[in-house]
């Protein structure tokens, strides 16, 4: 009998490890902005169910061992208080992917949403329903849709940079939410709307099929350049000039999308790592186009790839 029970111990930790969660999430909220009259100690709170929803729960139906789960970061920035639970923030992701044969860990996902509004008590559970996203208060609810709004996003871009159009189905679990958005005077951020650079357009341009292209190239960008460094770095320096110059085309046929600004945000110093020893020809086209799609970091390319 003792045998047996032994046995059953270790056949529920094994399928604990297969079905183990996705991410490896930090969260921290940041409450320096709010007057000391509010109860800080709540956030403390918060920012350990933020960590338990994010860190527990299954957001895919694949197997992940602990070495391929995606280490990722939350900053809540809370910086108004409205009454005693109400509250504005602002939301910083980012993500990281490693590349193989090397420690580095290219980002993907870096982006700062400057509106979420949300209701807290501590204590009250921070749940995430897939099936009732708005739940039976909408303020309360906002803040964990936006949390999985955006583990959706790092889940799509990160399985696009594996295998071709691989995050379709997490994009498409985003632009959900966005369907079924919480709904205020006080939200923002879901609706067409409410700004030209929010969760409602990012969502929109990765599912939308006129911008197809655009996840072949962050695949090719990833499995055909950067996994190839260690093995050949010329051919992989050409790869993601190739990717570079598809990204080029994208944006002059769709010029102004969020999308392509979104994934180009933090790309400045991997880029310049990557092209920095190539040989002058190459560095030259890789700064032109650099220059052109990545117009805010214009100056440095063209200073560090000279």
């Amino acid at each position: 009998m003792i045998k047996h029970n032994l046995f059953i111990c270790l056949l529920f930790l094994c399928i604990g490890h297969l079905q183990a969660q996705e991410l490896q999430a930090k969260v921290t909220v940041l409450t320096q902005s709010l007057p000391n009259s509010i109860n800080k100690q709540r956030f403390n709170t918060l920012q350990s169910q933020l960590t338990n929803l994010l860190n527990n729960r299954k957001w895919t139906g694949d197997t992940y061992t602990a070495q391929e789960k995606i280490e990722c970061n939350f900053l809540l920035n809370i910086t108004e208080a409205s009454g005693d639970d109400n509250f504005k923030a602002s939301l910083t992701v980012q993500s990281g992917r490693p590349i193989y044969n090397s420690a580095y860990k290219s980002p993907l996902v870096n982006f700062q949403d400057p509106d979420v509004a949300f209701k807290y008590v501590e204590y009250q559970p921070v749940e995430f329903n897939e099936t009732r996203v708005a739940g039976n208060d909408p303020l309360s609810a906002n803040l964990t849709a936006a949390i999985a709004y955006y583990v959706y996003i790092i889940l799509g871009f990160d399985y696009n940079s594996f295998a071709p159009k691989g995050g379709t189905p997490y994009f498409i679990q985003a632009q959900n939410i966005v369907n079924n958005a919480p709904e205020s005077r006080t939200i923002s951020g879901w609706k067409a709307f409410d700004g030209q650079r929010n969760r409602y357009w990012l969502a929109n341009n990765a599912v939308n099929t006129r911008y197809n292209v655009f996840n072949d190239i962050v695949y090719n960008y990833y499995r055909q350049g950067l996994d190839k460094m260690y093995d050949n770095a010329i051919i992989a320096r050409e790869n993601i000039l190739n990717a570079l110059t598809q990204l080029q085309t994208f944006n002059r046929e769709n010029p102004n999308t969020m999308i392509m600004q979104f994934f180009m945000q933090s790309k400045y110093s991997e880029l310049v790592g990557v092209f920095k020893k190539a040989p002058p020809d190459v560095r030259s086209r890789a700064a032109n186009i650099l220059q052109q799609i990545d117009p805010s970091n214009a100056e440095k390319y063209r200073a560090d790839l000279k």
